[in-house]
């Protein structure tokens, strides 16, 4: 019984703590108190198990009030998982790089308090070394919980996360508000068309290769609006910094055979990559091979 009353609450608010950073506050009404009604009815069962007097009822309590209590967080565990995914395509579709090291701790620390979602019922009943050393473990997941936190909400991660969402909403409202002035429902093949074209100039000119290039820069430099560079993207099924990063990657190609002397830190800051672990990580993630292999194995006269 104490270890349900214990962890409904605590899980709750942790999982709440991270919805409240995803959602920049705005959480609703449901995410805030659902835990309370699941809280009270587990403790409720508890008892009327307890009450009884029959150890039949109250293994079968014990049994409903860790059902609630697994359902609750996996319904938080399901909205934690969903605030993540459209956070990194806001993320993809802003920046030029993966910034996916931003949210690795929430990705982890969903996926410790699922694991004490289906644990914690099953050590209610267990007891002696194995609740021991799952109580322990539960600590120290709490303490990398706090931690990642603490230093998430201190760094400059979150104005970063919420530079990218405001992007997206802004991109959209242009979009709305665009397509209401010209009457019409979705862009334009035509429109899309005008992007191939200026998309095409600007890699000509090499404007893809300029480090640091969010989005929005990127539509100004090419001569469209950000909403129809993000349609355009979109139409290929491709996000920002995938884009960016094959385009990039096409490029240190020709200059790796061009110039088979140059170390790899130089052929990231040539080609527009933010540093050189970047550089070899995407090198190898879109070719399969490591530059240095790449250049062992193929031949510059071809």
């Amino acid at each position: 019984m104490l270890n349900v009353a214990f962890f409904v609450p605590c899980s709750a608010l942790f999982s709440l703590s991270v919805i409240n950073l995803q959602r920049q506050g705005f959480l609703s009404r449901q995410e805030k108190y659902i835990f309370i009604p699941v809280w009270i009815l587990a403790i409720i069962l508890m008892l009327f198990g307890i009450r009884t007097g029959q150890s039949s009822g109250i293994f079968w309590t014990e049994i409903a009030a860790s059902a609630l209590y697994a359902a609750m967080q996996s319904y938080y565990s399901f909205h934690q998982i969903r605030y993540m995914k459209m956070i990194r395509h806001a993320l993809a579709n802003y920046y030029d790089r993966d910034m996916d090291d931003l949210l690795q701790w929430m990705r982890w620390s969903i996926y410790i308090m699922t694991l004490m979602a289906i644990l914690v019922p099953m050590m209610i009943f267990v007891q002696g070394k194995l609740l021991a050393v799952f109580g322990i473990l539960v600590l120290a997941g709490i303490f990398y919980l706090v931690d990642c936190f603490c230093l998430y909400t201190v760094s400059n991660a979150p104005a970063k996360v919420l530079e990218a969402q405001q992007n997206e909403e802004e991109v959209l409202n242009e979009q709305v508000s665009d397509l209401q002035q010209k009457s019409e429902e979705h862009v334009s093949d035509s429109a899309l068309h005008r992007v191939d074209i200026a998309v095409a100039n600007w890699i000509d000119k090499r404007g893809h290769l300029k480090a640091g290039l969010n989005l929005p820069a990127a539509a100004e430099e090419i001569g469209v609006p950000r909403y129809l560079l993000s349609a355009w993207l979109k139409q290929k099924s491709v996000r920002y910094n995938d884009w960016l990063a094959e385009l990039r990657i096409d490029e240190a190609k020709q200059v790796m055979l061009a110039h088979p002397d140059w170390s790899n830190e130089t052929i990231a800051q040539r080609c527009g990559f933010s540093d050189r672990t970047y550089f070899q990580r995407k090198f190898k993630q879109l070719t399969g091979t490591t530059p240095n292999d790449y250049l062992t194995n193929t031949d510059p006269t071809v």
